[in-house]
């Protein structure tokens, strides 16, 4: 099995919070994300590139599945973010407000003209993005062959959907639920939208427990006390965590790409579940 990767969180990090730069490495995300966009007022946004710089410089060597969101291409900063963090230390760029395929097109460029190890990260926020989202993740295959990971927006996309405030992640499933399946089928890992209420851990679980349930790897957090709750829902149960300790005893010893399925429990289990199973069990940290 290739190696395993754990995204069930993806914490944002204003650019221009020095001190949350500092912090954020050490409070346990799978993945940050230092912002350059949402989170940066425009008069703020030269020095908030330069303290991201900063940061990542800091860390080189260390740069783990730390990325930046630059601003959108067609914005006043986004150039001049991506001529920068091109070549920074980076595992991956987020590109905001992709609309279609061919916008990650300039980021793929960019990062083989730098020489760059980074990846693209996709972010789906508009109306446009989630009708595109199969030609989006197809683009893996071909000119953006750096992308790897879907993000949802929901802010942005109820927004240009004109819907009312609260409980968008229940009201955009079906855009969600499309999404997902348009990351699976080519092989891409997908995170869902933020809560944007980080008092509320109700509320965050349900939306977590929710996003699980239809096959998302992990959310976006906007807040450090989001961390645990979303790792607790978006990690296997004990119960799954045996079940999936059984499947690998029950096919110990054979050969799984001969074997079509075998028995156990009066179920009938496939090469798939094992697969499965493996994942539960990486997932797991075993």
């Amino acid at each position: 099995m290739a190696e395993f990767q754990a995204r069930r969180s993806l914490l944002y990090v204003p650019g221009s919070n020095e001190r949350a730069l500092i912090k954020a490495p050490h409070l346990g995300a799978d993945m940050i994300v230092y912002d350059l966009e949402d989170a940066v007022a425009p008069a703020q946004k030269a020095e908030a590139r330069e303290r991201v710089a900063e940061a990542l410089a800091g860390a080189a060597g260390e740069e783990g599945c730390r990325a930046v969101r630059i601003n959108g291409l067609d914005s006043a900063w986004g150039e001049e973010d991506l001529a920068v963090f091109a070549a920074a230390p980076a595992a991956a760029l987020l590109v905001p407000k992709v609309n279609e395929a061919g916008d990650l097109e300039p980021v793929q460029r960019a990062l083989d003209e730098a020489g760059s190890r980074a990846r693209i990260w996709a972010m789906l926020e508009t109306p446009l993005a989630v009708l595109e989202a199969q030609h989006i993740a197809a683009a893996a295959k071909g000119a953006a062959a750096r992308l790897e990971l879907l993000v949802m927006g929901l802010n942005d996309l109820a927004l240009e959907m004109r819907l009312p405030a609260g409980g968008l992640a229940a009201r955009l499933g079906g855009a969600r639920d499309h999404c997902v399946l348009a990351a699976r089928a080519f092989g891409l890992d997908i995170i869902d939208g933020v809560c944007n209420n980080f008092g509320d851990e109700a509320g965050l679980r349900a939306e977590c427990a929710d996003g699980r349930r239809r096959g998302f790897d992990g959310k976006s957090l906007i807040h450090p006390a989001q961390i645990g709750p979303c790792h607790e829902l978006f990690s296997p149960s004990e119960a799954e965590i045996a079940h999936a300790r059984k499947i690998l005893l029950a096919f110990e010893g054979l050969e799984a790409d001969s074997q079509g399925a075998i028995a156990m429990d009066g179920v009938m289990v496939e090469a798939l579940h094992l697969a499965a199973a493996r994942r539960v069990l990486a997932l797991s940290g075993e």
